[in-house]
């Protein structure tokens, strides 16, 4: 089990990048804009900076939902290696089984 503390900080910064992600998009949408002019892309990319660094998605770590471990993600899961094989060998995800040949 991890500390709770990481789990905590790792569930703000999911909260605050979900929060600030329109307004992310809208800057970064300027940014990119060769269209518009410098000044208004420089103060893009100025207020883009100022955003507080948790909001950013990059931020956030993939963690287990049951354990909070931090390595041996499965995505398609959301849960880490060892918690996926002890549900299957409990018989809790449906379709899989253990190998045996």
């Amino acid at each position: 089990m991890a500390k709770v503390s990481a789990i905590m900080k790792n569930r703000r910064r999911r909260q605050m990048a979900e929060r600030g992600r329109g307004v992310r998009l809208a800057l970064k949408a300027k940014v990119r804009d060769r269209n518009a002019p410098p000044e208004e892309r420089f103060q893009a990319v100025l207020t883009l900076a100022k955003l507080p660094r948790n909001a950013s998605p990059v931020r956030v770590r993939n963690r287990c939902e049951l354990t909070g471990r931090p390595r041996g993600y499965y995505r398609k899961m959301r849960i880490s290696r060892i918690a996926l094989r002890e549900l299957a060998s409990m018989g809790q995800i449906p379709g899989m089984t253990k190998a045996s040949w």
